[in-house]
């Protein structure tokens, strides 16, 4: 027996879980990957580097027992939030559309797979923002593990900055040395075309060029360099819109793996998930001849699990 009102709808679901922005534009599901797990409410364990690193006494005499060690992990209890919008289609809409003539291939999209799109979009829209804002947060990497550039230190002074010897000097002081390196889009700009990582990556005394994401993830030896280019209008409902980068001019190295969060061992994030988006639909008695109202979202928690295994460069450009 159903335990809501809304009816979920298998085919709209399906479009909420596969409709998504361009790969380029959004990238929480790269920086801090979907863990499904079984309830909304989760535990992780949050490991005490230390004990990790500390060696033991591990001589044992002939009539003793070896050292008793202690490992100093904390079981964390957490619980998905749920997001979520709505959003109501009237019937009028809904037959008109009906009524229309479908061509082969293509035609006219259905109102209720329109609006699924659209509020899918907002969610995920929502969901980028949280993650930017809790990974370019200095708040979440530890006190020695970060820095904040001004002057002739930020990247986008090309004659004084040296955007390379920083990068990897953070990498090197790393316990578990971070596999990605995430950028907002203004960072990305101006440190592909920096003097340093030019002439490094073409390995001439070029002044001027670009550089690839591939390319620069191999000169530092890391998986992967994700650039956030999500645009959010930041004014009042009502009011001109005015549009800013979801990602600022902040970079990031981490440390982030699906597999040792689904093992639960060190990872600098992830996002827990309850079951599968949803697009769920009900009768609505809104208007002369009623509607349907919709409903998308998802139970989802970002955590920090980690502060240990990333690097925080705040403004790195100005």
């Amino acid at each position: 027996m159903s335990t809501t009102a809304f009816q979920v709808n298998p085919e709209l679901s399906a479009v909420a879980i596969g409709f998504k922005n361009p790969d380029v534009t959004l990238i929480a599901d790269i920086v801090l990957p979907r863990i499904t797990k079984g309830g909304k409410k989760f535990a992780y364990t949050k490991y005490t580097a230390a004990d990790a690193y500390t060696i033991p006494s591990t001589k044992v005499g002939r009539k003793s027992d070896p050292t008793m060690v202690d490992f100093g992990g904390t079981l964390i209890y957490d619980e998905c939030v749920d997001w979520g919008l709505d959003d109501l289609v009237p019937n009028d809409e809904i037959k008109a559309w009906e009524a229309m003539p479908k061509p082969a291939t293509g035609g006219p999209v259905s109102p209720l797979v329109k609006s699924t799109k659209l509020l899918t979009s907002l969610v995920q829209l929502d969901r980028e923002q949280r993650v930017a804002n809790l990974v370019f947060n200095a708040g979440s990497y530890s006190g020695t593990q970060q820095a904040t550039l001004s002057g002739t230190s930020q990247w986008s002074d090309y004659t004084n900055s040296n955007p390379l010897t920083a990068l990897m000097t953070a990498l090197d002081s790393c316990i578990v040395r971070p596999n990605k390196l995430v950028l907002g889009q203004a960072t990305w700009t101006g440190l592909r075309q920096h003097p340093k990582i030019v002439q490094a990556i073409y390995g001439s005394a070029a002044s001027a060029g670009v550089v690839s994401k591939e390319a620069l993830a191999s000169l530092l030896e890391i998986d992967e360099v994700i650039v956030g280019a999500g645009f959010v209008n930041t004014a009042t409902k009502g009011q001109t819109a005015t549009y800013n980068r979801l990602w600022g001019k902040h970079a990031a190295l981490i440390y982030v793996s699906k597999d040792a969060a689904d093992a639960d061992q060190p990872t600098f994030g992830f996002t827990a998930q309850f079951e599968d988006p949803i697009a769920a639909v009900m009768p609505s008695t809104k208007g002369l001849r009623g509607g349907q109202q919709l409903r998308v979202g998802e139970s989802v928690k970002e955590v920090i699990a980690a502060q240990e295994v990333g690097y925080f460069f705040q403004n790195a450009v100005a």
